[in-house]
């Protein structure tokens, strides 16, 4: 990976009322971020990326960081580049989502979770009914989503110096 940028690598989890129940931030050499709903506001978010010039994502463009304008009024551009993976993935013909990518190019995924849909009903039971495994588990689910980003823009970077093995 180029060292041009300090990166930190972002995704959002979502509620069943539109809203966020935790955004993960991983900036590499630091302990993970994961700002749980009462924390997400433009302030918490700010104050979590500061010293980041670049937020990679996975169909961020289209969704991450448009959903934390929405709910906080914060654009992200306007203080940091963005690159969104899903995009360098179809450049170079790998189709589908976060998931499917992963699977097709071998990275590993902890935690047992693997489909985005149960993160609005973990994070209502958790609320609901003080459910503290399935906070647990929302929260391994989206720690492997945004370690496994700094994962896939390596590999990325591997395929286009021909340094990859997939």
């Amino acid at each position: 990976m180029t060292e041009e940028a300090k990166r930190a690598y972002l995704d959002i989890e979502t509620t069943y009322d539109s809203g966020i129940s935790v955004i993960g931030i991983h900036i590499p050499q630091k302990p993970l971020v994961q700002l749980l709903e009462w924390d997400v506001t433009d302030i918490g978010i700010e104050a979590a990326l500061a010293g980041v010039d670049m937020v990679v994502t996975f169909n961020g463009t289209r969704f991450d960081l448009p959903y934390i304008k929405r709910v906080t009024g914060l654009d992200i551009r306007d203080f940091a580049r963005h690159k969104d993976l899903l995009f360098e993935c179809r450049r170079r013909g790998i189709k589908g989502g976060l998931k499917r990518v992963e699977v097709l190019l071998g990275i590993p995924r902890p935690s047992e979770m693997d489909d985005s849909a149960m993160a609005p009903y973990l994070w209502q039971r958790y609320m609901e009914m003080g459910d503290d495994k399935a906070l647990e588990k929302l929260l391994a689910y989206n720690r492997d989503d945004v370690v496994n980003l700094q994962i896939l823009e390596e590999l990325l970077e591997g395929l286009d110096t021909g340094t990859g093995d997939k």
